[in-house]
């Protein structure tokens, strides 16, 4: 197929392009620098300029593509909120030149959104319309394509990670060395997914390969982490102590990770692993975590 890939120079969507193209698939990359359409020239790949705030640069991407894969988020979360519903435009503009026709469109969003509440294990089959994660919009453009009759399915992320990044942990790293020390909150007993880079871009090749239009695919390799054995891997790793704070000191010391940080999201992948024959293989979270290099 020939794919259309947002986000093809980030950090899935790099490793998503050869991935794609030694699978047998033509790949279009969008990039909006001309280092991005060097980077994508030696990976083997087409480029595409265009922006998320551009949705023409969007549907003209889409409509010279046989699949789209939208990998792209804007991972300002000081503007998390703005961000958000600048993805639910993005979808909605990648959704509008592929409907009437067959073309599968695999967009992104969070393991989170799969959630009951209070702790439960995140699946593939729900769909929380209440969650108050303003990521859930991503979701919510999807379903209003699905019911346009596009074919459109997701793959929902968990914190992916190797040994250069590791999701929401690697701002965690940033406040770490800001303020002297690792913390978690509370007992620390909260629970985080995670899915190795590898295993999450076979994950969206095998999805976008699938193209099965509804449904919801899980790239969770471990279900779930205590945020205190990550605190504890980055206090090994940085050389710093670990610290237990009171959930009303959250604010103060994550700022705009607070919202995260205490937050019990554990995620299973045993549909989508059934369904699609994906196995997680990738070195845990843990081990990436004491193999990376954590320098200033």
């Amino acid at each position: 197929m020939r794919i259309f890939l947002t986000g093809a120079t980030g950090f899935i969507g790099s490793a998503l392009v050869p991935e794609l193209i030694e699978s047998g698939h033509q790949v279009v990359g969008m990039t909006r620098s001309q280092a991005g359409a060097q980077a994508l020239a030696a990976a083997g790949a087409q480029t595409h300029c265009g922006t998320l705030e551009d949705p023409d640069s969007l549907r003209r991407g889409a409509a010279q593509a046989d699949a789209v894969i939208h990998a792209a988020f804007d991972h300002d979360f000081s503007r998390f909120i703005e961000n958000c519903e600048k993805d639910r435009r993005a979808i909605a503009a990648l959704g509008s030149v592929l409907a009437g026709s067959d073309r599968p469109l695999v967009i992104t969003s969070g393991t989170g959104m799969g959630g009951g509440g209070h702790g439960t294990l995140a699946t593939e089959q729900v769909f929380d319309a209440s969650h108050p994660n303003p990521r859930i919009a991503s979701e919510q453009a999807g379903n209003a394509l699905l019911e346009a009759g596009v074919n459109v399915s997701v793959v929902r992320l968990p914190q992916v990670h190797n040994t250069l990044r590791q999701g929401l942990i690697s701002p965690l790293v940033e406040i770490a060395r800001t303020t002297g020390v690792v913390a978690y909150v509370g007992e620390g007993a909260n629970l985080w997914p995670a899915g190795h880079l590898s295993d999450v871009v076979r994950l969206y090749r095998l999805a976008i390969e699938a193209g099965e239009p509804g449904a919801r695919f899980h790239a969770v390799g471990e279900e779930g982490i205590s945020s205190r054995e990550i605190a504890q891997a980055l206090g090994r790793g940085l050389n710093l102590p670990v610290v237990s704070i009171a959930p009303e000191q959250a604010a103060a010391h994550f700022g705009w990770m607070a919202m995260f940080a205490s937050l019990d999201m554990p995620a299973s992948s045993a549909w989508t692993q059934a369904r699609l024959g994906w196995r997680p293989s990738g070195p845990a979270l843990i081990a990436d975590l004491d193999q990376a290099r954590y320098t200033a």
